[in-house]
């Protein structure tokens, strides 16, 4: 019962509450008057001494009786009233209970307490149910730059977006933050579900009008289908959130049927999250070195620190599949930070050895150049590790730098404590020229995209051949990676590329490897 119908009904209780005390007090009055009536020929024939004190004798207690009775209705009224007033604030307190604040839309209680209702009636009449998880991407940025008070007013109107796409019998429910549920009962076939989809879809996508501005939003959404992927309620909602979390992995801003498959994707993937949250505390992370080569004296001039995580009794995990969880997760701060304290403690160790001081090269991640206190946490690890600035190099993909006038700022600090910066992987992102030459960096890594097939493809070398010019029209170095065959050497060679790193050399490998290399080739 929503807020309109609650009040009509109380109201209608109230009034007949008023009603049937008005008619108590009519019967009572009557019964008075029938009460004088009938003593009254007895009253005339009495004798005069007798019949005043009489008369008032009846009059008083009848007036009694009737203020008796009418104190005993305005109690039974009160007591009504107040027990209609007590239900309404029970009754008020449910609906707040299981209704959002913002959105007025059932909670997910109430939207399971309706699902679960619609299952038990439609395996007898023959009928299918669809669970739409909805989840609006990157909704957070409008909170960020607008205020929440955008946000919510968004967040109505997708509500009433949504509930303008689904039918009576049909359920919306948001759940939290930015996602919502839509349950379609009642379903004839699969493609009354998808119709519903594709308006749902359209809603979505169209302009919002907020502030006198129009917001443009996506939505990733999952479906599944009973009795095709579940009959449970809870099962159903399980299989249409995973199937959303596929469609955000596809790219966002599209829907996904559910399948068996992305079901054991995203438990795989939950029991990756979970166990990576404990790896750092169980220190399951590791560092191997790959070094960096001068292409012209073939000695090692520079050493790359490489994350790699061994869980206990389990094949090691390659970096491309939990450094991207860990950037989602947020562990990815804590974790860079520890391999820029293990790789700083590590060149020092080389150093106090007696072997050659060079630099190590450490990868910072989009999610760490954001933290504001990134430079402060550099210069505090140098001082614990008593390494030199200049001994650590810090490398960043083109992609990373979102805001290149904050990356430029952060860049300036660190490069005044001494600290040497490489762009990583350069040529696969999108770079302007213009912050290019205001970066203060040093040095230019070539993507192992260009350097494989080097010497076959005449437009990878001439990428490369550019941007080996560049870098040296820039007073920088210019790097190149994933150099696996002497030709490719002899070729970069030719190109004038200044230091080279790849499995010609060396593989990644654990410190006591390198530390043999760098006494043999340094």
């Amino acid at each position: 019962m929503d807020n309109t119908q609650l009040t009509a009904a109380l109201t209608k209780a109230e009034r007949r509450n008023r009603q049937l005390w008005l008619i108590a007090m009519l019967v009572i009055l009557a019964l008075t008057i029938a009460i004088i009536g009938i003593n009254a020929p007895d009253l005339v024939d009495a004798p005069k001494e007798f019949a005043g004190p009489a008369k008032t004798y009846l009059w008083s207690l009848s007036a009694l009786v009737l203020l008796f009775c009418a104190y005993i209705l305005w109690a039974t009224s009160m007591l009504r009233t107040l027990r209609l007033e007590l239900v309404q604030t029970e009754l008020e307190k449910a609906y707040i209970a299981h209704h959002d604040a913002v959105t007025g839309l059932p909670t997910r209680r109430l939207m399971m307490d309706r699902l679960d209702q619609a299952l038990v009636r439609l395996p007898w009449r023959k009928r299918q149910l669809a669970v739409l998880y909805l989840d609006l991407d990157r909704f957070k940025r409008i909170n960020e730059t607008l205020g929440h008070a955008v946000g919510d007013a968004t967040l109505k109107a997708v509500a009433e977006r949504l509930m303008g796409c689904v039918r009576d019998g049909d359920t919306v429910s948001r759940q939290s933050g930015d996602e919502f549920i839509v349950i379609l009962v009642d379903l004839a076939r699969e493609e009354d579900a998808y119709r519903i989809v594709e308006k749902v879809f359209r809603a979505i996508v169209a302009p919002f009008r907020m502030q006198e501005r129009d917001l443009f939003l996506t939505v990733s959404m999952g479906i599944s289908l009973f009795p095709a992927d579940g009959e449970q309620g809870e099962t159903l909602v399980k299989h249409a959130e995973s199937a959303m979390y596929r469609a955000k992995e596809l790219g966002r801003n599209r829907y996904q049927m559910y399948s068996p498959a992305q079901h054991a994707r995203a438990v795989e993937r939950l029991s990756l999250e979970t166990s990576l949250l404990r790896a750092l505390e169980r220190e399951e992370f590791s560092l191997h070195y790959q070094p960096q080569i001068d292409i012209r004296t073939k000695r090692i001039i520079g050493m790359e620190a490489l994350l790699r995580w061994q869980p206990p009794g389990a094949p090691m995990v390659p970096p491309g599949t939990f450094v991207p969880v860990a950037e989602e997760i947020g562990l990815i701060v804590p974790m860079g930070e520890w391999v820029l304290r293990a790789a700083c403690r590590q060149n020092k160790r080389w150093q106090e050895a007696g072997l050659p001081a060079i630099p190590v090269s450490v990868n910072l991640s989009g999610r760490q150049l954001k933290e504001p206190n990134l430079a402060k946490t550099v210069e505090r690890v140098l001082q614990e590790t008593a390494l030199n600035p200049g001994h650590l190099e810090l490398e960043l993909t083109e992609s990373t730098m979102q805001d290149p006038e904050q990356a430029l700022e952060l860049l300036a600090q660190l490069s005044i404590m001494g600290v040497r910066i490489a762009i990583d992987d350069f040529g696969t992102g999108y770079s302007s020229l213009n912050y290019l030459k205001r970066l203060p960096i040093h040095k230019l890594k070539i993507d192992l995209s260009f350097v494989r097939q080097i010497t076959t493809d005449h437009n990878d070398a001439a990428i490369v051949s550019a941007i080996i010019t560049l870098a040296h029209s820039l007073d920088l170095k210019a790097i190149a990676e994933g150099v696996e065959t002497q030709a490719q050497l002899d070729y970069l060679h030719g190109l004038q590329c200044d230091e080279v790193q790849g499995y010609l050399f060396s593989r990644p490998v654990p410190a006591p490897d390198a530390s043999h290399l760098l006494a043999k080739m340094a």
